[in-house]
């Protein structure tokens, strides 16, 4: 019996060509990030994994967090957390400080080291963005962010 909650996907020749355009266009945009990822400007080229750059980011946009709430913003499970914020607590980005509410919890918390090299990685980062939309206009620019976000977002509310 087919699930009436769900929307109906549309199955002719032209829907079809057109999804098979966009999964085709969102594999290889996935491997052209990682490219560029690579790729980026001065001095951070190369120099943070995505998990580290979401983890830095998410800390610094939230403040001090516990592993299961940070976890659970990022999508992500508590023990996938701890492994990939391990190695940024022993190089001094992320700082384990006391939970002010409950003496035994620590909370992590954004380290001033880790928020300096965030925004260097951020400014590199930024700068190579510049370099690629710099012939697009403004416009342009703005409307893939709200359309990249959207689709970030679909993709967000699928999740099982």
């Amino acid at each position: 019996m087919p699930d009436d909650s769900a929307p109906e996907l549309a199955r002719d020749p032209a829907s079809a060509e057109l999804y098979d355009q966009l999964q085709y266009q969102v594999a290889i945009f996935a491997r052209r990030v990682e490219q560029a990822r690579i790729g980026a400007l001065g001095e951070q080229r190369n120099s943070m994994d995505r998990a580290a750059f979401l983890l830095l980011h998410r800390l610094d946009r939230t403040g001090a967090v516990g592993v299961k709430a940070l976890a659970q913003a990022m999508g992500i499970d508590s023990s996938t957390v701890t492994r990939q914020v391990a190695p940024l607590v022993d190089c001094g980005l992320v700082d384990r400080v006391p939970n002010p509410d409950d003496g035994r919890a620590v909370l992590l918390e954004l380290s001033a080291r880790g928020r300096q090299r965030l925004e260097e990685v951020r400014g590199s980062r930024q700068d190579l963005m510049r370099v690629l939309l710099a012939d697009w206009p403004a416009e342009d620019r703005e409307t893939f962010v709200a359309l990249l976000t959207r689709f970030n977002q679909s993709i967000e509310a699928h999740r099982p």
